[in-house]
C-alpha cells in the first residue's frame, strides 16, 4: 500500500465504488484487466454493426464507468480485422425508415447520449482502428480521448452518402477540434474515405501501428495510462471538455481551481515525495 499523506477517510457514497470487471456484457465484450477494461464490438462477419441494444448497452456501460474504481482506463475496439461499419442497415437503418419524428428523434438523442457519456465518463478512451471505420463507428472513434490506427484503415462520415447531415453525435462539434474546421467539412460534406496514414498527418490518428499489434499498443498506452494519477487525468479529460465554452480567462480561472484540488490529494504528495528520494512515485488515485 502507498503511503497516505492526507487525513480523511475514502468517500463511501451509495453506488460508487462499482466493480466493473464483474459486468457481464450482452451485445459486445467486454474485460478488465489490470486498471484497462477493453469494449470489443463482436460481430465480425459484417465488420461489427451496432444494433439498438449496443447503441443501448454501451451508453449505460459508459454511465456506469462514472462510478467505477477498478477500472482507469478504457480501450475500444472491433474484432475480426474491422473497427465498425456504423449502424445495422437491417436492423437500424430500415426500422428507422417506419419510425414516425417523435421516435426518430428518440433514437437520436439515445445515439447523442452514448457520446455523451464517452466524453463525460473520467477514464480516458483509446479507440484501436483497423479496417472499416463508418458512420456511427467513426463517431465512436472521434468520441474517444486518442485513437490509434493502422495504414489500411478508412474513417467514413459517411451520413451525407445516405441523404442524411454530417451533424450526428456531435460530429460539427467534434470533428473541427480533432482536425480543423475546412478538413472536418470536407469530410463531412463529402463523405470519403480518410486513409489511415492520411488520419495521421491530419491529427485524427495519435498514431499508426501495425494490424497485428494496434490493440496491443493501444492497451500498452491505456495501462499506462492507468497506473497514473488517475484522478488527476480525469480532472485533465473533464478539462478539456469544458474549456470550448469557456473564455480565455475563465478557463485560466477554471484550471487554478482544478490544479489546486488535484494539488490536495495523496497522489501529489506521493510524487513529491519520490522526487526527493529519487524514486519513481506509485499512484493510488486518490
Amino acid at each position: 500500500m502507498s503511503q497516505k499523506y492526507l487525513p480523511g477517510e475514502p468517500h463511501q457514497l451509495p453506488r460508487h465504488g462499482n466493480k466493473m470487471a464483474q459486468y457481464i456484457a450482452e451485445h459486445v465484450l467486454f474485460d478488465v484487466k489490470e486498471g484497462v477494461a477493453t469494449l470489443t464490438l463482436n460481430r465480425p462477419e459484417r465488420k461489427n454493426p451496432l444494433s439498438f441494444e449496443s447503441y443501448a448497452e454501451m451508453r449505460d456501460l459508459f454511465r456506469a464507468l462514472s462510478y467505477a474504481d477498478d477500472v482507469h482506463a478504457v480501450v475500444v475496439t472491433g474484432a475480426g480485422g474491422n473497427f465498425c461499419s456504423g449502424g445495422d442497415v437491417h436492423e437500424i437503418i430500415g426500422p428507422l425508415t417506419k419510425l414516425d419524428m417523435p421516435g426518430l428523434l428518440a433514437f437520436t438523442r439515445m445515439t447523442g447520449d452514448l457520446a455523451k457519456a464517452m466524453r463525460a465518463c473520467p477514464q480516458p478512451i483509446i479507440s484501436a482502428i483497423d479496417g472499416i471505420c463508418a458512420g456511427a463507428g467513426a463517431l465512436l472513434a472521434l468520441a474517444s480521448d486518442l485513437r490509434y490506427g493502422t495504414a489500411r484503415s478508412k474513417t467514413y462520415f459517411l451520413f451525407n452518402k445516405v441523404g442524411l447531415a454530417g451533424c450526428d453525435m456531435g460530429a460539427c462539434a467534434l470533428l473541427p477540434r480533432v482536425i480543423g474546421q475546412g478538413r472536418a467539412s470536407e469530410l463531412l460534406y463529402t463523405g470519403r474515405g480518410l486513409p489511415g496514414e492520411e488520419a495521421e498527418r491530419w491529427g485524427f490518428f495519435n498514431r499508426v501501428c501495425g494490424p497485428e499489434s494496434v490493440l496491443a499498443e493501444a492497451q500498452a498506452m491505456a495501462k499506462t495510462l492507468a497506473s497514473g494519477p488517475t484522478f488527476a487525468n480525469g480532472m485533465t479529460k473533464k478539462m478539456l471538455q469544458q474549456e470550448w465554452n469557456m473564455g480565455v480567462d475563465e478557463a485560466i480561472e477554471a484550471e487554478a481551481q482544478a490544479q489546486a484540488i488535484c494539488m490536495a490529494t495523496n497522489d501529489f504528495h506521493r510524487a513529491y515525495h519520490a522526487f526527493v528520494a529519487k524514486q519513481t512515485p506509485v499512484f493510488q488515485g486518490d
